[in-house]
């Protein structure tokens, strides 16, 4: 009797087995199905767009800038426009590794917007007045006479490395328009405002320019630190001779060169960055 028993215990145990090898996973499913489906869950996770916040720091903003600018033939000024010539064009480096690109999806909300370009380059320039970069009689910028366009600087090979700048530039619609005292191009910063590179139309003379006061001031503003003087051999490297070229050093073998300028006859003062 007693055996009987046993031998009925492990049968219905083998069945058991047999039955839940066969429904048990299917009803596990279904279980876990009702506790998911018809509700919400959240999930923190790590997105792509996130690369966005990486934080560059100024120098290195600037150099990816600089590097994407060169890039691109892009006339950094009317004045140089004219005078450029071929065998200055094949000095120019096109390297394929950073791009330069229009922005047409637009300011995202964390970047200056259509709306606000106009006033935030104005502040800069006050700022960029106060400490002597620019000269006091320079005139404001407004929407009616300046058009500006949004651009993506990448790192093509590392796309989280990337800066959005506003070009605002003197409106070519206007003809015959007042040109003294005037801002003819400038790349500023969608984020932070910061005037990277800049032209503008002066009473100054070269000699009555401080070419070491003004890359200093303009270090002291950015947030770049101390420049050293840059000598080159090159003789094509610029259109005029009225020029001072400085060196910015980042990280390993990165550098910057800022290029502090004046073409006579327009009486135009520039400040540029190139590789």
């Amino acid at each position: 009797m007693k055996k009987s028993v046993i031998n009925y215990a492990l049968l219905l145990a083998a069945v058991m087995v047999v039955a839940f090898a066969v429904w048990g996973p299917e009803k596990i499913t279904v279980y876990k199905d009702r506790t998911v489906l018809n509700s919400i869950h959240t999930q923190t996770t790590e997105m792509e767009e996130e690369g966005y916040r990486y934080q560059l720091s100024s120098g290195e903003r600037l150099y990816i800038l600089s590097r994407c600018l060169n890039s691109q033939t892009l006339p950094e000024s009317e004045q140089n426009a004219l005078t450029r010539t071929e065998e200055e064009m094949e000095y120019q480096e096109s390297d394929g590794t950073y791009a330069f690109v229009i922005n047409r999806q637009g300011p995202s909300g964390r970047e200056i917007t259509d709306e606000e370009i106009y006033s935030t380059c104005n502040q800069m320039l006050e700022e960029m007045k106060s400490r002597g970069i620019l000269p006091d009689t320079l005139r404001e910028v407004t929407s009616g006479g300046y058009d500006a366009v949004l651009y993506s600087a990448i790192d093509v090979l590392e796309p989280r490395n990337n800066v959005s700048v506003w070009k605002v530039s003197l409106s070519t619609n206007q003809k015959n328009a007042d040109k003294s005292n005037r801002l003819i191009d400038a790349y500023v910063d969608a984020d932070t405002g910061k005037l990277y590179e800049f032209y503008a139309r002066t009473q100054l003379s070269w000699e009555e320019i401080d070419p070491d006061e003004i890359i200093n001031s303009w270090g002291d503003y950015m947030g770049l630190g101390d420049a050293e003087e840059y000598e080159t051999d090159n003789p094509l490297l610029e259109t005029t001779p009225y020029y001072k070229k400085y060196v910015f050093k980042g990280n390993g073998e990165e550098r910057t060169i800022v290029t502090i300028g004046f073409y006579e006859g327009i009486n135009e003062l520039f400040l540029k960055i190139s590789r």
